[in-house]
């Protein structure tokens, strides 16, 4: 039951921070690799199917706010269909160790980023 709670609360917080488009599935990933146990390339399996319906939850408030860049859809989505889909195939084939030490590497540059970012 204590499971099924954690899953739920970790759920809740970071699709508060996706439908502020903080990017919280990166943070459902810490909780699912730190705390619920599981190895890297499912937690990012899930993440993915986690990212559509937050994702699709939150672009309607976006929108109706003025808050996307219309132009750059086009060029954002056509690079991120094949970069991810590129990614997906390299995260699917490398090993769970080397796939972990990439995103532990990835969020520690992207915290220092923030640590030290003016304005």
């Amino acid at each position: 039951m204590m499971d099924f709670f954690l899953a739920a609360l970790a759920g809740a917080v970071t699709g508060v921070l996706s439908g502020f488009g903080v990017g919280g599935g990166s943070l459902l990933l810490i909780y699912m690799t730190s705390f619920a146990g599981l190895a890297q390339n499912l937690a990012q399996g899930i993440n993915l199917l986690y990212f559509l319906p937050t994702a699709g939850a939150a672009l309607p408030a976006h929108f109706k706010n003025g808050v996307v860049e219309k132009k750059a859809l086009l060029p954002a989505i056509t690079a991120g269909l094949v970069c991810s889909a590129l990614a997906a195939r390299a995260a699917t084939t490398l090993d769970v160790e080397v796939l972990r030490k990439c995103f532990g590497g990835f969020l520690i540059v992207i915290g220092l980023r923030e640590l030290f970012r003016k304005g």
